[in-house]
């Protein structure tokens, strides 16, 4: 009762419900909009004031002061730069990974504390747990709605910061219900629908973004199997290992990149769904983090490897520093762009992950 929170206010559902239900349980709520992208994109008007201005409309409701913070500059560097050389060198990057680490539990958190807060709190779907060991790092879990759950994107926040930070919606076990409890509680939020792909790119796409970011620099699809020219393409940069939509290149069967080579400038497709470039039986892993600040023992874990993906069984080995690590799979999954996240979970517990490491660039079978 009477501690002091500062929650980070979206404008959206799950944060609005998340600011209500800590003004019920007696906390001393300071509600925070982060303005970490303003500016607009060819085709796109970035919507923040919007956001800004349901965010308003909350706390005048709830009768909580509201601040707007101005993080643009941390966002740019830490997360739309990093996206942009990400893509350049032939990685496909998760940019709200970033986000939660460097800004929302890195720029926010650190200033909430140095102004006084005791707690921070905001609108993830996770859940956390005490320590194992007393004035040890707090756990990170799996929130009750498995499709909302995102501590996929929380995986490089350390727990020590956790041991300060409230999850009011992580018990709901469904947005269904999370909008019902707007809605109880007359916010006028309820019917808002959810943000969609990367926030600052909005509905034009990462396309349309990286070109407008990135020179476009002409090279060829070739089909892996045989080495044969089908096509061509405006970059590199601007494929990922699996994809299939986007190729352009007439008509025949579907095809899928196998691979991207930056360097070269060359995009490897195949039409066979079976092709051993699209299938693997391990994950390496580089750039780990563990929330525990140590890495975990080797042995079974959980891991998943996109945002509401499966949770698939493997063996984890770390290296002896912690920094590289190794998911093995007893039968073949199918392969994930290099600069994905793997995540490893134990039970319901995150413990870690790291960024998909890229693959020897596989050249055509000739």
């Amino acid at each position: 009762m009477g501690k002091k929170v500062f929650l980070g206010m979206s404008g959206g559902v799950d944060s609005a419900l998340s600011c209500a239900l800590l003004v019920e349980q007696g906390f001393d709520v300071t509600a925070v909009y982060m303005r970490n992208w303003s500016k607009d994109l060819p085709g796109f008007k970035c919507p923040w004031a919007e956001d800004l201005a349901d965010a308003e409309r909350v706390a005048v409701k709830l009768g909580v002061d509201l601040e707007v913070w101005d993080c643009e500059k941390e966002y740019k560097e830490t997360v739309a730069d990093y996206l942009v050389d990400a893509y350049a060198h032939g990685y496909t990057p998760n940019p709200d990974v970033m986000c939660n680490q460097t800004v929302k539990f890195g720029t926010f958190a650190e200033r909430a504390f140095k102004e006084g807060a005791d707690l921070i709190a905001t609108g993830h779907y996770a859940r956390t747990a005490p320590a194992l060991t007393e004035g040890g790092p707090a756990r990170l879990l799996r929130s009750a709605d498995e499709h909302k759950d995102q501590t996929y994107f929380l995986w490089r926040v350390p727990g020590t910061t956790f041991n300060r930070v409230l999850f009011p919606v992580g018990g709901y076990s469904s947005k269904t219900d999370v909008r019902a409890a707007c809605a109880e509680r007359h916010l006028g939020i309820e019917t808002k629908p959810d943000s969609d792909g990367i926030c600052f790119i909005g509905p034009v796409g990462i396309r349309t973004f990286l070109l407008d970011t990135l020179e476009k620099r002409a090279g060829d699809i070739v089909e892996w199997e045989t080495g044969k020219v089908l096509g061509h393409h405006e970059g590199a940069f601007l494929f990922t290992v699996g994809q299939r939509k986007g190729l352009d290149l007439g008509g025949g069967p579907a095809r899928y990149v196998v691979a991207t080579d930056t360097k070269e400038n060359v995009v490897y497709v195949t039409a066979d769904k079976m092709c051993p470039g699209l299938w693997t039986k391990e994950h390496a892993l580089e750039d780990c983090h563990w929330i525990a600040g140590a890495a975990p023992e080797a042995g079974e874990c959980l891991v998943r490897t996109r945002h509401t993906g499966p949770l698939r069984e493997a063996q984890l080995s770390v290296s002896p520093d912690g920094k590289s690590a190794t998911v093995s799979f007893a039968e073949p999954v199918r392969t994930v762009a290099p600069g994905q996240s793997a995540v490893i979970y134990r039970g319901l517990e995150c413990v870690g992950g790291g960024i998909i490491a890229p693959d020897p660039v596989m050249k055509p079978r000739i």
